[in-house]
C-alpha cells in the first residue's frame, strides 16, 4: 500500500494546480480531496430565522458540486480518487481529517497572497504546514 495523500480542494485555480500535480506524482498513492465548508460562510440567522439553515443547505450543495468537479479532474487522469467534505475553520478542518485519517502527506494550493494582505488574512496552507507533523507540498 502506498501513501494516504490528502488535496485540500476549494475549486479555485491553485487547488486544481495541487490536485493536478498529486495525481501526477501520487498516482498509485490513495487520494483524498477534501473540501472544508466554512460556517462563517452560511449567514447568520435570528433563532426562528430559517435563513441560516438556507445558507447552510446551499453551502452543502455548493460543496458536492466541488468534490464532483475533482472527481471529474481525477477521471480525467484515470486516477481513483475519494472525497470528503467535513464543516469548519478549513485550516482546523485539513489538520483535524489528516490526523483521524493516518494520512502521510498534504498536497495544498497556495493562494498566493503576500505582503499585508498575506499577515492580515493568514494562510490556510501556511497554517496547515505548521499545525501537522507530516510533510506538506505547498503549489504554487
Amino acid at each position: 500500500m502506498g501513501k494516504r495523500v490528502l488535496v485540500p480542494f476549494d475549486d479555485s485555480e491553485q487547488a486544481h494546480e495541487a490536485l493536478e500535480y498529486a495525481l501526477d506524482e501520487h498516482a498509485r498513492d490513495e487520494l483524498t480531496a477534501i473540501h472544508a465548508v466554512d460556517p462563517a460562510e452560511w449567514g447568520y440567522g435570528a433563532p426562528g430565522n430559517t435563513l441560516g439553515e438556507h445558507w447552510k443547505q446551499e453551502a452543502r450543495e455548493e460543496s458536492d458540486e466541488i468534490q464532483s468537479k475533482a472527481r471529474m479532474v481525477a477521471d480525467e487522469y484515470g486516477v481513483e480518487l475519494t472525497t470528503a467534505a467535513e464543516s469548519g475553520v478549513p485550516s482546523d478542518v485539513i489538520v483535524q481529517y489528516a490526523d483521524d485519517n493516518e494520512i502521510d502527506q498534504i498536497v495544498i494550493g497556495s493562494h498566493g497572497r503576500s505582503g499585508t494582505r498575506r499577515l492580515l488574512l493568514g494562510s490556510v496552507a501556511e497554517e496547515v504546514a505548521r499545525k501537522v507533523s507530516i510533510p506538506v507540498t505547498i503549489i504554487g
